[in-house]
Protein backbone atom coordinates (compact mmCIF):
# COMPACT_ATOMS: atom_id res chain seq x y z
CA UNK A 1 0.00 0.00 0.00
CA UNK A 2 2.72 2.53 0.96
CA UNK A 3 4.49 1.88 -2.65
CA UNK A 4 0.88 2.69 -4.07
CA UNK A 5 0.78 5.59 -2.20
CA UNK A 6 4.27 6.75 -3.65
CA UNK A 7 3.53 6.01 -7.09
CA UNK A 8 0.05 8.32 -7.08
CA UNK A 9 1.90 10.69 -5.23
CA UNK A 10 5.29 11.00 -7.68
CA UNK A 11 2.23 10.92 -10.91
CA UNK A 12 0.37 13.76 -9.33
CA UNK A 13 3.09 15.88 -8.83
CA UNK A 14 4.53 15.39 -12.46
CA UNK A 15 1.03 16.05 -13.85
CA UNK A 16 1.37 19.45 -11.72
CA UNK A 17 4.61 20.15 -13.65
CA UNK A 18 3.09 19.37 -17.08
CA UNK A 19 0.18 21.72 -16.38
CA UNK A 20 2.34 24.41 -15.20
CA UNK A 21 4.62 24.00 -18.27
CA UNK A 22 1.67 23.94 -20.44
CA UNK A 23 0.24 27.59 -18.98
CA UNK A 24 3.45 29.09 -20.01
CA UNK A 25 2.49 32.26 -22.55
CA UNK A 26 4.06 31.68 -25.92
CA UNK A 27 6.02 34.09 -28.28
CA UNK A 28 3.59 35.94 -30.05
CA UNK A 29 5.36 38.24 -32.86
CA UNK A 30 5.07 42.11 -32.70
CA UNK A 31 5.40 44.64 -35.01
CA UNK A 32 7.65 44.04 -37.95
CA UNK A 33 8.11 40.75 -36.94
CA UNK A 34 4.19 39.76 -37.48
CA UNK A 35 5.25 39.73 -41.48
CA UNK A 36 6.08 35.87 -42.67
CA UNK A 37 8.86 35.69 -44.99
CA UNK A 38 8.09 35.48 -48.71
CA UNK A 39 5.28 38.36 -47.83
CA UNK A 40 5.03 41.85 -48.97
CA UNK A 41 3.34 43.71 -45.36
CA UNK A 42 1.83 46.90 -44.79
CA UNK A 43 0.47 48.27 -41.57
CA UNK A 44 -1.66 51.20 -40.20
CA UNK A 45 0.49 52.29 -37.76
CA UNK A 46 4.29 53.32 -37.43
CA UNK A 47 6.90 50.87 -36.95
CA UNK A 48 5.27 47.86 -37.77
CA UNK A 49 2.11 48.33 -35.49
CA UNK A 50 -1.88 48.67 -36.03
CA UNK A 51 -3.73 46.57 -38.37
CA UNK A 52 -1.54 44.39 -40.71
CA UNK A 53 -2.24 43.18 -44.19
CA UNK A 54 -0.10 40.44 -45.91
CA UNK A 55 0.03 40.17 -49.63
CA UNK A 56 1.84 37.56 -51.95
CA UNK A 57 0.04 38.85 -55.45
CA UNK A 58 -0.99 42.21 -57.12
CA UNK A 59 -4.01 43.75 -55.15
CA UNK A 60 -5.77 46.51 -57.28
CA UNK A 61 -7.75 47.73 -54.66
CA UNK A 62 -6.58 48.16 -50.80
CA UNK A 63 -9.85 49.04 -49.86
CA UNK A 64 -10.83 44.92 -50.09
CA UNK A 65 -8.83 44.41 -47.64
CA UNK A 66 -9.30 47.68 -45.18
CA UNK A 67 -6.02 48.90 -46.03
CA UNK A 68 -7.04 52.09 -48.52
CA UNK A 69 -5.16 54.89 -47.68
CA UNK A 70 -4.34 53.48 -44.20
CA UNK A 71 -0.89 52.05 -44.58
CA UNK A 72 2.44 54.15 -42.52
CA UNK A 73 4.79 51.70 -42.96
CA UNK A 74 5.46 48.44 -44.42
CA UNK A 75 8.12 45.53 -45.21
CA UNK A 76 8.59 43.88 -48.44
CA UNK A 77 10.03 40.33 -47.51
CA UNK A 78 9.51 38.90 -51.30
CA UNK A 79 12.16 39.07 -53.58
CA UNK A 80 10.46 41.43 -56.20
CA UNK A 81 9.92 45.28 -55.91
CA UNK A 82 6.90 46.48 -54.90
CA UNK A 83 4.89 49.52 -56.60
CA UNK A 84 2.85 51.35 -54.22
CA UNK A 85 0.06 53.25 -56.43
CA UNK A 86 -1.17 56.23 -54.86
CA UNK A 87 -4.94 55.04 -56.45
CA UNK A 88 -6.51 51.96 -57.33
CA UNK A 89 -6.58 50.22 -60.02
CA UNK A 90 -2.84 50.63 -60.56
CA UNK A 91 -3.19 54.46 -61.46
CA UNK A 92 -1.89 57.83 -60.05
CA UNK A 93 1.51 57.71 -59.20
CA UNK A 94 4.25 55.17 -57.89
CA UNK A 95 6.64 54.46 -55.25
CA UNK A 96 8.85 51.50 -54.94
CA UNK A 97 9.69 49.31 -51.90
CA UNK A 98 12.91 47.25 -52.53
CA UNK A 99 13.22 43.53 -51.63
CA UNK A 100 15.74 43.03 -48.68
CA UNK A 101 17.15 44.58 -45.77
CA UNK A 102 15.78 48.09 -46.90
CA UNK A 103 12.33 46.88 -47.57
CA UNK A 104 11.40 47.65 -44.40
CA UNK A 105 10.28 50.80 -42.63
CA UNK A 106 8.14 53.77 -41.87
CA UNK A 107 6.53 56.08 -44.69
CA UNK A 108 7.61 59.10 -45.11
CA UNK A 109 4.71 61.61 -43.74
CA UNK A 110 4.18 62.95 -46.83
CA UNK A 111 3.14 58.88 -47.90
CA UNK A 112 1.40 57.70 -44.97
CA UNK A 113 -2.63 56.99 -45.23
CA UNK A 114 -1.86 57.61 -49.17
CA UNK A 115 -1.46 54.33 -51.38
CA UNK A 116 -4.77 52.03 -52.35
CA UNK A 117 -3.04 49.56 -54.25
CA UNK A 118 0.04 47.63 -54.91
CA UNK A 119 2.04 45.65 -57.83
CA UNK A 120 4.28 43.45 -57.99
CA UNK A 121 7.53 43.74 -60.07
CA UNK A 122 7.37 46.51 -62.66
CA UNK A 123 7.18 48.58 -64.71
CA UNK A 124 5.81 50.63 -62.23
CA UNK A 125 4.23 54.03 -63.04
CA UNK A 126 5.12 57.64 -62.99
CA UNK A 127 6.70 58.26 -59.66
CA UNK A 128 5.53 60.68 -56.94
CA UNK A 129 8.30 61.95 -56.30
CA UNK A 130 10.83 61.71 -53.20
CA UNK A 131 11.68 58.00 -51.59
CA UNK A 132 9.00 55.93 -49.70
Amino acid sequence: MKHTKRILAGLASTVAVLCMASVSPAYAADGYDRCPDGYYCMFSGLDGTGDMVKLRTNTPDLAALGMNDRAKSDWNRTSSTIYLWSDADYTGCTQATSAGPTGKGNFFPVYQDFFSSVQFGGPGGPGCGGSV
